[in-house]
């Protein structure tokens, strides 16, 4: 199949590479020309602007956005909007707010285009991985385009299948689902990346606790001097919280023990804030995701502590993320 991509960045231009390993074509499109050269010597067709990515593709046609949400994303999406022809697809495959896409669905449909919205996991290791997708969107459109979604997953790989799951494997064995009407993939995606915080932040506090135990504030006899990085290794075998959250932290202390790297001013790239909104909109209780948001704002007024530190090296290993203290 063909598909156009807007967005190269970290995860859009190993989106390409990944559906071109599996035999599809991209034209691809960057305002950064270096990233559209380097993909072009891949196999992809790189394009300068947006008229030329879809004169480059064959109607119907389907275009990935992959952009940062907000203006980037709504900007894009509205020039391709003019650009393009009843029947054709635009896909956000970026960190969205949910009820924009059910905006620019309705919009869009007045027009004859198709929407669709792609929560989409797996950061910079989505290559080797490969990405897990909620979709939202028309069932129709989404059966014609699944080829694409199909070469992006990970496949069912070597987990053990859930117990009473027989048969051939469904969709969601193979790391993807179609969530429901537009809208539906960025609201699961999005409260994803809430319950993500909170894991994180259990993380992040148990390894604080762990280091504090050797601590000059207890008494001589009381004191343990643990190794976290062997910790974390044992708890990845075996145990109960592995995870892969867990393997990178693992490697981030093999790495970096005492986390001298990073300041532990903790970002958040807004899906927490969303999910709390949605759980204060549905009056939902989510007593721990809204506190590991809230800790990632007190770790950018505050000094960092060790467990913050934690959150930053976590953020830096699945999806490229590097501290920017406000």
């Amino acid at each position: 199949m063909q598909l156009g991509i807007v967005g190269l960045g970290r995860m859009g231009g190993n989106i390409a590479r990944r559906l071109m390993r599996a035999g599809h074509h991209t034209v691809v499109h960057d305002r950064n020309l270096d990233a559209v050269t380097l993909l072009s010597g891949e196999g992809a067709s790189g394009v300068h602007d947006l008229a030329a990515l879809v004169q480059h593709l064959d109607a119907p046609r389907a275009v990935w956005v992959m952009l940062p949400a907000g203006v980037p994303t709504e900007q894009t999406i509205a020039q391709l909007a003019d650009l393009l022809e009843p029947g054709d697809v635009i896909i956000d495959g970026g960190n969205t707010f949910y009820k924009d896409d059910m905006r620019r669905a309705a919009v869009l449909a007045e027009r004859g285009l198709h929407y669709m919205d792609v929560g989409t996991s797996g950061g910079v290791w989505g290559l080797e991985r490969g990405y897990c997708m909620m979709i939202g969107g028309d069932a129709q459109v989404f059966q014609r385009i699944e080829p694409l979604f199909q070469a992006l997953a990970p496949g069912v790989g070597d987990i053990p299948r859930t117990r009473g799951r027989t048969g051939e494997p469904g969709r969601a064995e193979q790391g993807y689902i179609h969530a429901g009407p537009a809208g539906a993939g960025h609201y699961v995606k999005m409260v994803h990346n809430g319950i993500e915080y909170g894991l994180m932040q259990a993380y992040a506090e148990g390894f604080d606790l762990l280091r504090s135990k050797g601590g000059e504030g207890l008494p001589h006899d009381q004191r343990f001097d643990l190794d976290l990085g062997e910790v974390a290794e044992v708890w990845r075998r075996g145990s109960v919280v592995t995870s892969w959250l867990l393997d990178l932290t693992a490697d981030a202390l093999v790495e970096d023990p005492q986390l001298d790297l990073f300041s532990g001013a903790v970002g958040d790239s807004g899906e927490g804030r969303w999910t709390i909104d949605a759980a204060v909109e549905q009056s939902v209780p989510v007593p721990v995701l809204s506190s590991a948001l809230f800790a990632r704002f007190r770790s950018r007024q505050q000094q960092g502590t060790y467990g913050d530190k934690l959150l930053s090296a976590m953020r830096l290993g699945f999806g490229g993320h590097v501290e920017k203290p406000e």
